[in-house]
Parts: structure tokens; sequence; C-alpha cells
């Protein structure tokens, strides 16, 4: 599978996920913020990072690079997107997910792992998850705290939007357990499609057990998966 990793001024984690994925198994390329193609590609990741120094809010220059027009034209055409940390942020701020990422509750930078708990199997992102998985990764982010209107979430929950909450080891979902003060404990969602997928935690970095935890596996193994069934359906 071939993916496109776009690559934003201050972006720090564009390697991280290339490597990542290539680790893996399959094919990853830097595609930089100001080219108005993706080229040949079958996933698009936006990696984590403070692109364009956080200016502003987080995301929000950044959804006017030329380049977040060729993501939406790929994610209106049913292609499978994908939003790290800084690039979750980008993806509410261009309108590609609902809701939006605001200052952590307690003010402070939050860098730690963190256990994820994952509500549905049913989407491209979460597809190949062991069942009562609590998935341990690390976070890293100021702005990481969830917010949306009781509508949009009500709208999340009953379409079974929301992918991941933040738990505890024994994948309990309390509040001692969210870092960041995220609404109903919301670290990750997708949109109505389910082609489009953001969280703030970083699987990326929780690849390999050299790095503390190689559970970050699992949700690009489940895009993965997507993309061979997908191409399997093409071919018939």
């Amino acid at each position: 599978m071939n993916f496109a990793v776009l690559q934003f001024p201050a972006s720090n984690c564009d390697q991280d996920a290339v490597h990542a994925l290539q680790l893996l198994g399959h094919s990853a390329r830097l595609v930089w913020h100001k080219e108005a193609s993706l080229g040949n590609v079958d996933a698009v990741v936006l990696p984590g990072g403070f692109c364009y120094g956080d200016y502003l809010r987080c995301g929000a220059i950044a959804r006017f690079s030329p380049v977040m027009q060729a993501v939406k034209q790929f994610a209106d055409n049913g292609g499978l997107v994908l939003g790290i940390c800084n690039g979750f942020q980008v993806l509410t701020e261009a309108g590609l997910l609902p809701g939006a990422l605001i200052r952590n509750r307690d003010l402070q930078f939050h860098c730690e792992f963190i256990h994820l708990k994952t509500i549905t199997p049913d989407s491209p992102f979460t597809n190949q998850i062991p069942a009562g998985k609590s998935l341990r990764v690390p976070i890293a982010h100021g702005e990481g705290c969830y917010f949306a209107d009781e509508e949009t979430l009500a709208s999340l929950k009953a379409n079974n939007q929301i992918l991941w909450q933040y738990c505890d080891a024994a994948g309990n979902v309390t509040d001692t357990a969210n870092p960041n003060g995220a609404l109903q404990n919301i670290a990750g969602i997708c949109n109505e499609r389910r082609n489009v997928a953001g969280l703030m935690p970083h699987p990326e970095r929780a690849c390999e057990p050299l790095l503390g935890s190689d559970d970050g596996k699992w949700i690009f193994e489940s895009l993965f998966a997507a993309l061979k069934d997908r191409t399997a359906t093409v071919a018939a």
C-alpha cells in the first residue's frame, strides 16, 4: 500500500509516521504542504507536530495549505485519512471532522503513556484491534481536550463515531484516566462516512517494543486490512 504523509512547517512526527508505516511493510512518502496533488496514494496520514507554530489556533493555518484541498477531495472520494495529534487538530479546523481540540484542563503540556479503549471495531481504523485490548500508547500535547456541543456529542455516540476513549490499564473509562479533560474521555473519532479519523495519542510512536509498546501497530494494521479489502472488492 502507498501512503502519503503530509509535511507542514514545524511538523515533527512526519518522519516517525513514515518509519512506522515502512516498518510495518508498506510504502510511505512525504508530501509537502505546498503541493496541490497527493499523487497515487491509497491513504493519507496527517502527522503530529506544531504546524505553523500553532499560531492563531492549532491547525488553523494549516487548513489553508494547498495540499489540504487535495486531502478534502481525496476524502470526498472515499479515501482513507488519519490525523494524529496535530493532524487531528488540522482535520477539525478543516471541517473534515466535527468538534474542536482545546487547551488541556490543567493548562499543562502532557507527554506520557496512556491507555485507549476501542469503542467500536466497525471502522477502517479499528477493525484489527483485539477485542477487549487496552492500547498503551503515548500522548504529547497541550491542546488535546476534545470539545463539541451536546448535539454533536449525541450524534457521535448514536452513529458509533467515537473510536477511542481514554481508560485505565484495565479498560475502565474514568476521569482519572483522562489526561486532558476531553468530553466523554474522547481520544479519537471518525466522520459519518467512517473514512476520516483523528486521535490525539501517537500510534506511530508505539509500533515496536524498543519504544516501550507496540500497541499502536493495531491501528495501522486496521488501515492495511481495510485497504486490502477495498482492493479485493475492486478486483472482483
